[in-house]
């Protein structure tokens, strides 16, 4: 059962610096996290003392380099410590929620599933992700838990951890996510953008493994995008890039929920996916649009318009960061093979051709669960 004692505030700078040592793939140095946090190098060592008095993090030896690679001795890198027993992920969809129980490694050994407005009931659908994974503990008799992390579907400011857009997530506008589960769960939480749980999902146990710059864009009930670049979690100076569902798109005036018209996410979305279909087949539903039976001219246009779409949205990313690959999630992902090769197409005719040329598109190999298996893997305290 879940422990319920009052959790003391953190300490947010420590909990700053732990998020960027997790967060590297590679680690971090004493030198690299002061420069990347803005901090002296004196905070940063006597944050960095903490946390290995702690176990939180070890300071080991880098990789060696081969002969040639540079004179001196690489500094040791900060990296999380690997933990044992049990740790959990949630993830917030706008019309869903999800939490799984995983072990020391991240792998899943069960998960559970609801659907409930998350936009508009905060409260709501925190106290039901937390009654969800007190049920999972319960059933698998589990008496503590190490890491929880959560996944949610907006902007999280990472300097003061709440929620910064009233637009896209309007229930939980000012609300501090980390801070409210902990108090339910008595257990520390590390809440992030849905999108960048999906890209660490992909990169640690799917499809982007290897790749060291890869472009992810959830398209589900809404449309986010997650980077990985030189290797490492790029997530703007505020915590804030990957927004793209509410860029406009030229000659179009469909209303989006922000209460703009044309943006991407009121275009390309599982709501208006569906409702293009249901012209032409019964019995489409929101919940049934990834497993589809459909297989004809219709389905496959509508998808393949769809896609064309994605592309040239992500096209100036494509020329701008020039990622190997472009990976695509959520429930439209692998939703109809003819989305990827709308996408494929989008970004050939919009992006330079060295940059499309270079990069492939590929659907998540977990698909909707890209986000779940993300968030177990940074429980788990992956290397990111």
């Amino acid at each position: 059962m879940i422990d319920v004692r009052a959790v003391a505030p953190r300490d947010r700078a420590l909990e700053d610096l732990y998020d960027r040592i997790r967060l590297a793939s590679e680690g971090l140095s004493r030198s690299e996290l002061a420069s990347s946090a803005s901090m002296s190098p004196s905070g940063v060592a006597f944050l960095v003392r903490r946390l290995l008095r702690e176990g939180r993090v070890v300071e080991v030896d880098p990789l060696v380099k081969g002969k040639g690679s540079g004179s001196g001795r690489p500094a040791l890198r900060l990296r999380p410590t690997p933990v044992s027993g049990w740790v959990a992920g949630i993830d917030f969809g706008h019309k869903h929620i999800s939490v799984a129980l995983g072990d020391g490694s991240g792998a899943e050994i069960a998960s559970a599933r609801t659907l409930l407005n998350v936009d508009l009931n905060a409260q709501e659908a925190m106290n039901a992700a937390c009654e969800l994974l007190d049920r999972l503990c319960k059933k698998y008799e589990v008496g503590d838990l190490g890491t929880i992390v959560a996944g949610i579907p907006g902007p999280v400011d990472a300097q003061r951890g709440v929620v910064r857009s009233p637009t896209i997530l309007s229930g939980w506008v000012g609300l501090d996510p980390a801070a409210e589960l902990e108090r339910r769960l008595g257990h520390s939480v590390l809440v992030e953008n849905d999108a960048v749980l999906g890209v660490i999902g992909e990169h640690r146990r799917g499809v982007a493994a290897g790749h060291d710059d890869v472009l992810y864009v959830k398209i589900s009930d809404g449309i986010g995008a997650a980077l990985i670049l030189g290797g490492r979690i790029y997530k703007g100076s505020a915590g804030l890039a990957g927004e793209i569902g509410h860029n406009r798109l030229e000659n179009n005036v469909a209303l989006c929920r922000c209460g703009g018209r044309g943006c991407l996410e009121a275009v390309v979305s599982v709501d208006s996916v569906v409702a293009q279909l249901a012209h032409s087949h019964e019995g489409v539903t929101i919940d049934r649009i990834d497993s589809l039976p459909f297989a004809d001219e219709i389905t496959d246009r509508i998808f393949s318009d769809t896609g064309r779409t994605v592309g040239q949205a992500v096209s100036s990313l494509c020329n701008l960061l020039n990622p190997s690959l472009l990976v695509v999630g959520g429930t439209l992902g692998t939703a109809n093979p003819a989305l990827l090769t709308g996408i494929r197409l989008g970004i050939d005719q919009y992006a330079q051709p060295a940059a499309a040329q270079g990069m492939t598109v590929a659907a998540a190999e977990h698909g909707s669960r890209a986000e779940l298996v993300g968030a177990l893997s940074l429980a788990a305290r992956a290397t990111y």
